[in-house]
């Protein structure tokens, strides 16, 4: 059975659809994935012993467990203790969460980048917490890391056919359907391997265009 160009046509909506649930779950995932990093990172780094182990015996038991069971936890454990959530917000708070932790880890690597002299240097100048944190270390913490969050976000991506274990129809979740009620699966999955390829590409070249402008800004800086 060959390449059917009408077959593809006709199921083309279809995908475009899924393509739209694909994006939206990865791009909230990655935002409650960057939020959620940062904060681990703190706690990690936080001078309360208690909560600096917790988070970090969190941290290994999230990226020590695959995501897939996570997300059976909570989509199909959870309403059993009264927490009952949309196969959407279950899905994108699974891989944020789990994602968070390898993040706060890339986070944690950038603070500690950040030359001792800058920690003195807000000493001196009377800064508070938040005005060291916002003005002088996370601007440098961030900028070199930028490359790694950005590689995070096209690993995201590939990582959204796991929730249609959890019922969301996204992109590899509308192919296999297409596939079983039609039995061509050629043109469906073939489809979804150029999307992929696409919106891959599409994001390092978005990362690489954020780069370039934060390397501008810091040489702007210096001048």
């Amino acid at each position: 059975m060959g390449w059917s160009w009408t077959f593809t046509l006709q199921i083309l909506p279809q995908l475009l659809d899924a393509v739209k649930i694909t994006i939206g779950a990865t791009i909230v995932s990655y935002l409650i994935a960057l939020v959620g990093g940062l904060l681990i990172a703190f706690a990690r780094r936080s001078e309360v012993k208690l909560l600096s182990w917790v988070t970090g015996g969190f941290i290994e038991f999230v990226r020590s467990t695959p995501p897939l069971v996570q997300l059976f936890f909570i989509f199909y454990v959870a309403p059993h203790f009264g927490l009952r959530l949309s196969p959407f917000t279950a899905g994108v708070l699974g891989l944020g969460i789990h994602y968070s932790t390898y993040l706060s880890e890339v986070y944690r690597a950038g603070i500690d980048a950040v030359p001792r002299g800058q920690w003195e240097a807000a000493v001196a100048l009377n800064f508070s917490k938040t005005q060291t944190w916002m003005r002088i270390i996370l601007p440098q913490a961030v900028r070199p890391i930028v490359p790694v969050l950005g590689n995070y976000l096209i690993v995201m991506f590939k990582e959204t056919p796991l929730l249609s274990a959890i019922t969301l129809i996204e992109l590899l979740g509308q192919a296999q359907i297409i596939g079983s009620n039609s039995f061509r699966y050629l043109e469906p999955i073939t489809l979804v391997g150029v999307f992929f390829l696409i919106l891959s590409y599409l994001s390092s070249l978005l990362v690489r265009r954020l780069e370039s402008w934060l390397q501008l800004n810091q040489k702007g800086l210096i001048n």
